[in-house]
C-alpha cells in the first residue's frame, strides 16, 4: 500500500495547475541602455555644440568710432545697413545680455545664432545695455566675426537705442 504525504499531494496538484506552461526567456533589454528620446536630444546637444561658434577676445575688426556702432560685411550692401539704421527690419528673436558674465554672453550669443540658422531668421536683436560698456566693446567684435552675420547696427529707439544691436543674418534658404 503505498502513502501519500501531503508534500506529495502538494506537488501533484501543483504540476496539474501548471500543466502546460512554458518557461519564459529572460529579457533582452539591458538595463543600462538609453531611451530613445535621450538618444535624440544628446545627439542635439552634440550637434549644437560642433556647430557653435567660439568667438576671439583676440581678434578685433576696423569697426567706425564715430557715430553709433556698425558693421557690414564687404559684399553686403551698404543699402541693407540703412535699412537696419532706419528700422525697416523687424527683428523675430531677441536676446537680452543683461547681467551675464562674458563667458556667458558668448554662449548664449552662439546660442541665438544657431536658432536664428534653424528658424530662418533675418533680423534679431540683442540688447547689451550700458552698464560698464564691457559687453557693449565686446559684442560688435564678436559678430564681425561670424560667418552668418551680415551687418550690424546700432538699434533704433523702440528696439533698444544705443543699449541694443540689430543684427541682420544669412538665411540658408
Amino acid at each position: 500500500m503505498t502513502t501519500t504525504t501531503p508534500k506529495d499531494d502538494e506537488k501533484a496538484l501543483f504540476k496539474e495547475a501548471v500543466q502546460g506552461v512554458r518557461k519564459l526567456k529572460q529579457d533582452t533589454i539591458s538595463p543600462h541602455r538609453a531611451p530613445v528620446k535621450v538618444k535624440a536630444q544628446r545627439q542635439i546637444v552634440r550637434k549644437d555644440s560642433a556647430e557653435a561658434h567660439p568667438f576671439s577676445d583676440i581678434y578685433e575688426p576696423y569697426l567706425d568710432q564715430d557715430g553709433p556702432t556698425r558693421f557690414r560685411q564687404p559684399d553686403t550692401s551698404a543699402y541693407e545697413l540703412k535699412k537696419l539704421r532706419r528700422g525697416d527690419y523687424v527683428p523675430d528673436l531677441f536676446l537680452d545680455l543683461h547681467g551675464l558674465t562674458q563667458d556667458q554672453a558668448k554662449e548664449e550669443l552662439s546660442a541665438l545664432l544657431l536658432a536664428a540658422r534653424r528658424q530662418h531668421t533675418r533680423c534679431v536683436s540683442i540688447m547689451h545695455g550700458h552698464g560698464k560698456h564691457i559687453l557693449k566693446q565686446r559684442l560688435p567684435m564678436w559678430l564681425a566675426q561670424h560667418p552668418q552675420v551680415l551687418a550690424f547696427h546700432q538699434a533704433t529707439r523702440e528696439w533698444g537705442g544705443d543699449a541694443a544691436l540689430l543684427v541682420l543674418l544669412k538665411t540658408d534658404i
